[in-house]
């Protein structure tokens, strides 16, 4: 609760305000919401500013309301920072199959995945969507499939939506997975332009082979690791219409 404590103590700074007029604002508000629990004591608003105690939800609809904040804001404030996680979630879903609205699954498909707006037109070659095009610090990013990108192709389709997970750039081995389904997928940058493909390295770990799927029939290609081509990172998500 440290940073929430640190938020509030910022934010009545920034208003000018002592702890005992925050506290006659909270008792204002509990007359005239007609209810004492909104209503919050000296001493409990000191030991939130020092991360000492909990938040009540009546205490944060209080103050979100006095420093005219949305009360996300606060909650936030609250939150872990593995909350936020863009992809790990330790917690398991549903056992049935359930339309997501709201809440973590959704938070997290929503930074995955986009979920909304218009589908995007299709470039003819792989490329960084510029949104993420600046974000250097940022572990995933996402690329759109172009046109003439057909490695995958009809298991990952033109105009699909990929994310990359920088972080993991090394081939896997072929005992780490055992089947089609479970090859790790990698974006690669070649002296062409963005790949998204299977692939794989010699055990001189010089050359790497871009592998297609069978039914793309497209000639095997083999680059000079390093040099003719750079692995950005593999594939842990895919958005993708399936209307032709």
């Amino acid at each position: 609760m440290e940073r929430l404590g640190a938020l509030l103590r910022s934010i009545r700074t920034e208003w000018g305000l002592s702890l005992r007029e925050v506290k006659d604002r909270t008792e204002l508000l509990a007359k005239q919401w007609g209810s004492p629990r909104y209503a919050s004591s000296f001493s409990h608003l000191a030991k939130l500013e020092l991360g000492r105690h909990d938040m009540r939800v009546s205490t944060l609809i209080s103050l979100s309301h006095i420093y005219s904040k949305q009360p996300q804001t606060l909650v936030d404030a609250c939150l872990p920072p593995e909350y936020h996680a863009p992809v790990l979630d330790p917690l398991e879903g549903p056992n049935t199959t359930v339309l997501i609205t709201e809440g973590r699954l959704y938070e997290r498909a929503e930074r995955i995945l986009p979920m909304s707006g218009p589908p995007p037109n299709v470039p003819e070659n792989t490329a960084l969507i510029a949104g993420d095009m600046n974000s250097q610090r940022n572990r995933y990013r996402k690329a759109i499939l172009g046109r003439k990108d057909r490695f995958l192709y009809p298991m990952i389709r033109p105009g699909a939506i990929i994310t990359v997970d920088t972080h993991q750039r090394a081939i896997a081995s072929h005992k780490e997975w055992t089947n089609e389904f479970d090859r790790p997928i990698y974006l690669l940058y070649t002296r062409n332009g963005y790949v998204c493909s299977w692939c794989q390295l010699t055990e001189q770990g010089t050359r790497l082979t871009v592998v297609s799927h069978v039914m793309a029939k497209l000639d095997v290609l083999s680059l000079i690791y390093g040099k003719d081509v750079e692995v950005v990172g593999r594939v842990v998500a895919v958005s993708m219409s399936l209307e032709s």
